[in-house]
């Protein structure tokens, strides 16, 4: 019998030390993840900064950034256009695309029925899964010649077009991670006011919703982040040509698209292309500027 208890205490405490072992790994593992994920956001900051700081400098940080022309071959680099678009195409998709993307996934997490809840969810998998190439085709291909059809005018590539392009491409981001946060509120909350005499659509917009801020918040960000970020289908409907975007139906140029169309012609070296990096820069600051707001605006709202 003793024996038979010290092989029993030996196997358990070669059983714990294998578990503590394991355990070490993984945390590690994560660790290591963590600070992969860091140093990556560290090096593209500094990386962006040490290329595109220098020619902001040599432009003219008032030039670059409030210039109204911008012309890479004859050496002039003004971007005001392409921020003034960058945000007006940002800004309607977001107009658009936020009310329709929370109001689906409210539908998804507190109204649909299982099957119903199970297609919706196939559809928004399927439109997050189609690569960003075949947006603007399709854009190219459809919506274009609709708008030029339309509002009869010469070309249907103007900002109209990336605005709704946009509009489709962020929702998935935006349903996704809104109807995760308005599953994850707690069950209590919404009996509570049920039992207090809500109906069913009052808790969800003055219960639900207002207790998942901080998770829609999130899905704002990441629908800015992709509108803000987006190249490859913008280029194909919007027209790409430095202009004010004075109307909707101007034929406009992004950030995005400015570096995307020009990279491949500048001159290594050369500032036209370090002036592209700059460009970079700026929408990357654009980005992070985004993001700690919209932070800041959900934190001061918990605190309130």
């Amino acid at each position: 019998m003793a024996q038979e208890k010290q092989n029993d205490q030996a196997k358990a405490q070669k059983a714990r030390r294998l578990r503590d072992s394991v355990e070490w790994l993984v945390k590690n593992i994560f660790f290591l993840c963590g600070i992969v994920a860091v140093a990556s956001v560290l090096f593209i900051s500094i990386y962006l900064v040490i290329s595109g700081l220098p020619a902001m400098l040599e432009i003219g940080v008032t030039d670059f950034l409030f210039g109204d022309t911008w012309d890479g071959k004859n050496g002039v680099y003004g971007i005001l256009p392409f921020i003034l678009t960058s945000f007006a195409g940002t800004g309607g998709a977001i107009l658009i695309g936020v009310p329709v993307g929370v109001l689906t996934a409210m539908f998804l997490a507190k109204v649909a029925n299982h099957r119903l809840a199970v297609v919706i969810r196939s559809a928004v998998s399927l439109l997050a899964g189609i690569p960003s190439v075949v947006y603007g085709l399709v854009g190219m291909v459809v919506l274009v010649p609709a708008i030029q059809k339309a509002f009869h005018l010469s070309s249907g590539a103007n900002l109209l077009a990336a605005i709704v392009v946009l509009t489709v491409m962020i929702l998935p981001s935006i349903i996704n991670v809104a109807e995760t946060a308005l599953r994850a509120v707690p069950k209590e909350y919404e009996e509570a006011s049920l039992a207090l005499g809500a109906t069913h659509t009052e808790t969800i917009f003055r219960v639900s919703l207002p207790a998942a801020r901080s998770g829609v918040a999130t899905a704002i960000v990441l629908g800015v982040g992709r509108a803000i970020g987006e190249a490859m289908a913008i280029i194909m409907v919007s027209g790409n040509v430095p202009n004010m975007p004075g109307s909707l139906f101007t034929p406009v140029r992004f950030l995005t698209t400015a570096i995307a169309s020009e990279m491949n012609y500048a001159t290594v070296g050369s500032l036209w292309r370090e002036s592209l990096f700059s460009i970079a820069l700026v929408l990357f600051l654009f980005i992070m500027l985004i993001n700690v707001a919209l932070n800041l605006f959900v934190k001061n709202k918990k605190e309130g």
